[in-house]
């Protein structure tokens, strides 16, 4: 904490030709009702981007290559000194108090460590997406189904109040997540935290487990609002850049051989391996440029066995609280009567 009792709060982007968002973003980013500091880690754009985002009084570090977004997020954060960070995409805008009210309620309930608010759908023009009864949701967290995939809690849905209450969820989207200092140093893996064989995609879904096997709780904070550009929806696979599918097929795998366990193994009978068949036929068949995902988990498999060894021995969480998550059904707790 500062000598005058405020949050030392660290902003976090990772960059990569966006051009087009980085500058609405950082502007709402410094319009925040509380201070912040930013950090902006460019992976080598070629559109301009670290030259708007200099614009602004944030740190800017350009990388030589395309190091990744979890390399990007953890090298941003490995020099620092924080009390929270922001990890934050350029293609998001917040209202002005919404890194006050996650800081807020991150505080008011016990053993919460990572915490999002209401994302609603953008365009990328700036606007809000509408549907007919109100504007489409794009994120009130993350949850797992059983068959190993994770969604965005109410993505692509209208926003009729039904996420009014501040909840636990199991995890929160990386598009703006909050994070306590003391919950990434708890989860970080040598110089990781957010796991850099991910490279981009998936990654908060992995660090949303591995923080429900630690036994931290995550907060969704519906007074908290902002909203964010999704690139990569859960429909239209054959319309996305084949390198973002690559890393997906790979990052499935990864994560499960990483924190799953009996209990879940259990719950998620038979939904997760007849998933399984589906992407194994679908890239033999219709999506072949995502071949080598299985050869780099093949590749990655002793440096992947380590880290569960790590995270299976640390665990603090009961197998059975950790399995009631995986729902075909999105799953939440009222966190009312949790407060510190």
């Amino acid at each position: 904490m500062r000598p005058s009792g405020e949050p030392d709060l660290l902003v976090s982007i990772v960059t990569w030709n966006d051009a087009g968002f980085i500058e609405k973003c950082l502007d709402s980013v410094f319009a925040q009702s509380i201070p912040v500091r930013v950090k902006v880690f460019d992976n080598d754009s070629r559109d301009g981007t670290p030259d708007l985002a200099r614009r602004f009084p944030a740190a800017v570090i350009r990388g030589g290559a395309n190091l990744g977004y979890c390399r990007g997020h953890n090298l941003n954060l490995l020099s620092e000194r924080f009390d929270f960070a922001l990890l934050l995409n350029a293609d998001t805008r917040l209202e002005p108090d919404f890194v006050e009210k996650l800081v807020a309620g991150m505080i008011a309930v016990e053993g919460v460590g990572i915490a999002g608010g209401k994302l609603l759908r953008m365009t990328p023009d700036g606007d809000t997406v509408q549907g007919a009864a109100g504007p489409i949701l794009d994120s009130t967290g993350i949850y797992f189904t059983p068959a190993q995939r994770h969604f965005d809690r109410g993505g692509g849905g209208e926003d009729r109040g039904q996420y009014r209450r501040r909840e636990l969820v199991f995890g929160i989207t990386g598009a703006a997540a909050l994070c306590r200092r003391t919950f990434l140093e708890d989860l970080r893996i040598g110089d990781e935290y957010l796991d850099e064989d991910f490279f981009a995609y998936r990654e908060d879904a992995d660090l949303a487990w591995r923080a429900q096997l630690r036994g931290w709780r995550a907060l969704y904070e519906p007074s908290a609002l902002g909203r964010h550009a999704r690139k990569v929806l859960p429909r239209g696979r054959s319309a996305i850049d084949p390198g973002i599918n690559f890393h997906s097929v790979k990052n499935r795998f990864l994560m499960r051989a990483k924190n799953i366990d009996a209990a879940v193994r259990r719950r998620c009978f038979p939904y997760m391996w007849l998933r399984d068949l589906g992407i194994v036929a679908w890239v033999l068949t219709r999506e072949r440029a995502s071949l080598p995902a299985f050869r780099e988990v093949r590749r990655l498999r002793p440096r992947t066995l380590e880290k569960r060894r790590i995270i299976q021995r640390s665990r603090r969480a009961a197998p059975r609280e950790v399995a009631r998550w995986f729902s075909f059904r999105p799953v939440s707790f009222p966190a009312d009567g949790l407060e510190t």
